[in-house]
């Protein structure tokens, strides 16, 4: 089912003053960035081998991001994992009972179907399954 590690999402404070650490340090290359209002969040893309960084910038106080933030600072918010047929995936999820937060797939950064796997089924890591055309 999974085929990759797509990405690994890391929630920031400052978009441009995290992109100047991993470029500027770290040598990565920035693929562009994107606001995703659905999300409430800005993203940076930088590529890493064939899987990716995404940081994360929360554009309003009650988004995902910037509770996050709130309650554990920034670092590393997710894991995403790239899978054909999200569909076909998150039923299979359902089937073998992992808690859902999204039980349809949803619009993500890069043109992505996303949904996201509830911690609480998966050891305290919030994973989001995406399927990329």
């Amino acid at each position: 089912m999974v085929n990759k590690v797509d990405h690994i999402g890391i929630a920031v404070n400052n978009l441009e003053e995290s992109i100047k650490l991993y470029v500027d340090i770290l040598g990565l290359e920035l693929h562009g960035t994107e606001t995703v209002e659905e999300q409430k969040v800005k993203v940076a893309f930088l590529p890493v081998g064939d899987t990716e960084i995404e940081l994360l910038e929360a554009t309003t106080p009650d988004s995902p991001i910037a509770k996050f933030i709130e309650a554990k600072g920034q670092g590393v918010q997710h894991i995403a994992f790239k899978v054909d047929n999200i569909e076909e995936a998150l039923e299979e999820m359902r089937a073998k009972g992992v808690r859902l937060i999204d039980e349809k797939p949803r619009y993500g950064a890069g043109g992505a179907r996303i949904a996201f796997l509830h911690p609480k089924s998966t050891n305290g890591v919030l994973i989001e399954l995406c399927e990329k055309k």
